[in-house]
């Protein structure tokens, strides 16, 4: 469990702080909304309202005691910035902070944000993939480059083994494992035989992915 600041609550930061608490950790969120804050409040640890543009509210919070300090505010990029750079001043083990454009990463970066994340464009981007390509369930990026497909297993892989299949010397992909109903398990046997509409987890850079299960759903082995 974690401890974790969200400051914010706005489409993102709502959803983001209901799944922080629903997977036990202790999340307080901060908002100047009082209408926001008392919806939310039922289901986080706790729940405060405030102007975090003040450094004396980020002071009485002591930032410098959460894990993670989540800044969640796209609607005004100044503010974003100004509490950013606030948190890192005041101590803030790690900020991560919301940006909708490139630019706005790159003013976030300078001033101190540890990450930051594109919510509207990631999910843009999750979504595309999984409605684009047929046999894709689901993908997880591991980096900008790099990531984990969840596949139905295509037709043309049914009855073969992992080590027939030679996917890692031929296309640069990994399968490393089995998913069946809610449970993921690792795939340790090579000769594994793969079943017809089997879903399989896949590893690799994006590129090598998309060009190995192709928008119609065929796979190119």
């Amino acid at each position: 469990m974690r401890s974790m600041l969200v400051i914010g609550l706005g489409h993102f930061g709502r959803h983001l702080s209901i799944k922080l608490a629903e997977m036990g950790n202790e999340v307080m969120v901060v908002d100047k909304n009082e209408e926001m804050v008392d919806k939310i409040a039922p289901y986080v640890t706790q729940a405060q309202i405030g102007d975090c543009m003040e450094s004396t509210v980020l002071k009485a919070i002591g930032v410098g005691n959460f894990d993670l300090c989540f800044v969640c505010i796209n609607d005004n990029f100044q503010s974003s910035l100004e509490i950013t750079s606030l948190l890192k001043e005041l101590g803030a083990q790690r900020v991560i902070s919301t940006a909708d454009r490139d630019i706005h990463a790159k003013f976030l970066n300078k001033i101190g944000a540890d990450e930051v994340i594109f919510p509207e464009r990631d999910m843009a981007q999750r979504t595309a993939i999984k409605y684009s390509l047929k046999n894709v369930v689901e993908h997880i990026e591991l980096s900008p480059d790099f990531a984990i497909f969840e596949v139905r297993a295509p037709e043309e892989w049914t009855g073969k083994s992992i080590i027939n299949l030679d996917l890692r010397a031929r296309h640069a992909i990994n399968v490393i494992g089995i998913k069946t109903a809610d449970r993921i398990e690792p795939l340790v046997n090579p000769h594994h035989v793969v079943t017809k509409g089997e879903k399989l987890l896949i590893a690799g850079s994006k590129r090598d992915l998309l060009f190995l299960i192709d928008k119609r759903g065929n796979n190119k082995v």
